[in-house]
């Protein structure tokens, strides 16, 4: 199953924040899931450098490094001027926040089934792509499968 990624996730990976538990969980989620076809919106990709510059501390200059390395090693999945159209829609529709609906549509554009996010609706399903929460304490059944955990 093709997989998104959002901010949280990787922020935690990277050791954003005192939060050691969701660092090990992130860092835990992404080996585990290493095998299957994971991909990072380009508005998660810029949200992680703003974090990493803002909240991390990071000089722009290594944080741009850690940025294209994860990128390079997950893959980057662009929005088109018609994803924007539809991430507009999902907004208006679905009372999303615009640039989570903007991850959303990009994930479903890119034929993922899953979204990890720790901040959209867990469970929440939009064409096709179902956001699970990797630090919830019970995991969305098709996350723990992937993960082989039973709920």
């Amino acid at each position: 199953m093709k997989l998104a990624l959002d901010t949280n996730v990787l922020g935690y990976a990277a050791g954003i924040g005192d939060d050691e538990p969701k660092r090990q969980r992130a860092l835990g989620v992404l080996k585990t899931l290493a095998k299957q076809n994971l991909v990072i919106p380009t508005q998660v990709a810029g949200e992680f450098y703003n974090i990493l510059t803002r909240k991390g501390g990071h000089p722009p200059k290594v944080a741009r490094k850690i940025v294209l390395d994860w990128s390079a090693g997950i893959g980057l999945t662009a929005a088109s001027a018609t994803t924007m159209d539809a991430a507009l829609e999902a907004a208006a529709f679905f009372n999303l926040q615009i640039w989570d609906a903007l991850i959303l549509t990009v994930a479903a554009e890119a034929g993922c089934g899953l979204l990890l996010s720790e901040d959209m609706q867990d469970g929440f399903v939009y064409r096709g792509v179902t956001i699970a929460n990797p630090f919830a304490e019970t995991l969305h059944p098709l996350l723990a499968s992937l993960l082989e955990i039973l709920p």
